[in-house]
Order: C-alpha cells, then sequence, then structure tokens
C-alpha cells in the first residue's frame, strides 16, 4: 500500500496539479514568500498579495529594505500580522547572511519559519528531501492510513512527520510535496472529499470504514473569548488622533482610533455592537465620531496626522470597516 501511493499521488498531481505562479520558478524568495502568505490564507486570497509584493519587491534585498510600515501596509487585508513582521526580519536576516541557507536548519533559523515552511522551501527551491506537514497533509495521511491520534498533540506531530518522511521519494521530493498538498486542496478536501472520484480509493481506510468524516482527529484546546471596544474617531481641523498598538496584544505593530473605556462628551454614535471574528476571540466594537475645534487630552502614544493621510497607515480590518462607516 505504502509503496504505491507516492507514485499514485505523482500522477495525479500531472494530470490536477495546481497551477501556481510560485511554482513556475526555483527562486527561493518566491517560494518562501508565497509559503508566508499562505499560512492561515486561502490561496485564492494569498495570489493577489503575492504578485503584489513581487512587485513592489522584486528581491529579498527590495522587501528589506522597506520599513516595517510599508510591509504592514501592503500587508493590510491578509490578518496574523505577526507574519508580516517576521517577513520583514526574516528578510533582513537573509541579507545579513548574504543569501538564503540552503539547509533545513539554516532556514528554520528565519523568522517565521518552522518545520513545514522549511521543508517547503528547502523540497521546492534545493530539492531538499524533506516532507511537509501542513494541514492537508495531516488529513490526506490520517484517512488514507486510518490515524486517529490527535493531530494536534506531541504524539500525532511526531507520528504524522515520521509517517510522511517514509513515504517521499527522496529524489522527487519537491514534486511529491507539491502532489500531496494539492491532493488535499483539491480531492481529499476537509468537507464533501471526492471519493467515487478518488484515485487511492482502493487503499483508503477511512473510505473502507466509513470514518472519512471524522479523521483526522484534532483536540479542542482553545475556548474563544468575547471582547468589547469602543472607539473614538476623533476629528479636528483637517487632522485625526491615532496610535500604534503595542507588543503583548493583537494587532500589535498597526494603527487605530482613540481607544476609550468611557466615551467622552460630544461624541456621536455611529455603529454599536459591530462583529469582527479572529480566531481565538470574537471582538464586538462600539465606534463614534468626535467633531471639535480643541484636540481633547488623549495619552502621550497618540499623534495627529492630516486626515488625508489615514489611509497611508496599516490598519486593522476591523478598523477599515468601522472608518468605513464615516463614507
Amino acid at each position: 500500500m505504502r509503496s504505491d501511493f507516492a507514485s499514485i499521488l505523482l500522477t495525479w498531481f500531472r494530470e490536477n496539479g495546481r497551477d501556481l505562479p510560485w511554482r513556475a520558478t526555483h527562486d527561493p524568495y518566491a517560494i518562501w514568500l508565497s509559503e508566508i502568505i499562505l499560512q492561515q490564507t486561502q490561496v485564492k486570497q494569498g495570489w493577489d498579495y503575492w504578485e503584489r509584493f513581487m512587485r513592489r519587491w522584486p528581491r529579498v534585498e527590495n522587501l528589506a529594505a522597506a520599513t516595517e510600515d510599508e510591509v504592514l501596509r501592503e500587508w493590510q487585508g491578509l490578518g496574523y500580522y505577526s507574519r508580516a513582521r517576521n517577513l520583514h526580519y526574516a528578510a533582513r536576516q537573509i541579507v545579513g547572511m548574504g543569501g538564503f541557507p540552503q539547509t533545513l536548519e539554516g532556514l528554520r533559523s528565519l523568522k517565521g519559519v518552522g518545520d513545514y515552511t522549511a521543508a517547503a522551501i528547502g523540497s521546492i527551491a534545493f530539492g531538499l528531501p524533506a516532507a511537509v506537514v501542513d494541514g492537508n497533509v495531516y488529513r490526506v495521511l490520517a484517512r488514507h492510513f486510518g490515524i486517529d491520534t490527535p493531530i494536534n498533540t506531541t504524539e500525532g506531530k511526531k507520528t504524522f512527520a515520521a509517517l510522511a518522511q517514509s513515504l517521499l521519494p527522496a529524489k522527487e521530493a519537491s514534486a511529491y510535496n507539491q502532489a500531496i498538498m494539492d491532493f488535499g486542496a483539491i480531492q481529499c478536501t476537509p468537507q464533501s472529499p471526492r471519493c467515487l472520484l478518488c484515485p487511492l480509493q482502493e487503499t483508503c481506510d477511512a473510505l473502507r470504514t466509513g470514518r472519512v468524516d471524522q479523521l483526522p482527529v484534532k483536540q479542542k484546546t482553545l475556548k474563544v473569548k468575547e471582547r468589547h471596544l469602543i472607539y473614538v474617531y476623533v476629528r479636528c481641523k483637517g487632522k485625526v488622533a491615532i496610535h500604534r498598538r503595542g507588543e503583548g496584544d493583537i494587532w500589535q505593530g498597526l494603527w487605530e482610533p482613540w481607544l476609550v473605556n468611557t466615551v467622552p462628551d460630544g461624541a456621536i454614535l455611529i455603529k454599536q455592537g459591530v462583529k469582527h471574528v479572529l480566531t481565538h476571540r470574537i471582538l464586538f466594537a462600539d465606534f463614534y465620531l468626535l467633531e471639535t475645534d480643541e484636540k481633547p487630552q488623549l495619552p502621550d502614544d497618540y499623534i495627529w496626522i492630516p486626515e488625508s493621510d489615514f489611509d497611508n497607515y496599516a490598519l486593522p480590518r476591523l478598523i477599515e470597516r468601522l472608518c468605513d462607516l464615516l463614507s
């Protein structure tokens, strides 16, 4: 069963693999950029961002020379902004090294690059015999081999990593890694997988035992929390007040209007209870407008900028949504 697994996937990939622009190159910069963007992001959305980054910063040296604000602004709308900060930091690491590291250990030393991303870059750009293990791979392997060990446990991670590596054809690591990822994204999907048209159906344990919708198993660990925010958009003589969010909280490094605990006098409610869903929390925001001829007393970390420049600052998606209510 295992001996045929890789060859069947490779045959399927040659006929059904996705035509993605970062696959038309072995440039480690283009491949690394795609992998970072596609963390927590679907290909359809990430594609446009990849093209925009490649147009603006076609080489890693260009990205390294940019400011963090410029990178965050270009990233705006993708979420998980730590990825953008790590991307920028790693670009400067790479330039400092004199180029991309070509070993798994070297790739893992880059900020924001873990085992999966190192294996993806290493195999696709440099032909390193390293198996990738992402959500698609977990799903394909769990179903095909009937593994019910939770994928988000230490035991599960070790089990799947070892199995993935044992299945990897060393001389075709790049094609195989892309094949199994595409197979999970197109064929063995989370919902309504195409089992009746699957080239692996005869050897799929989950299909044989009726457990396709039960695998992979994921242990529930995190509880979604709710958080309530009150924002006041202060407009004074053509300027608005904003501040950059600090470390240790959501949206680190992004900008936002005045965040308050108590609504100031004269503020007009624009919208109440705007809901914004993040991975582990649900935000509810009340949004107010305060138009005044005298600047209110604000904390020291707030700055006043021309309102016409507001769009030049990197904002969380929630703040974009709130400010759209003003137009």
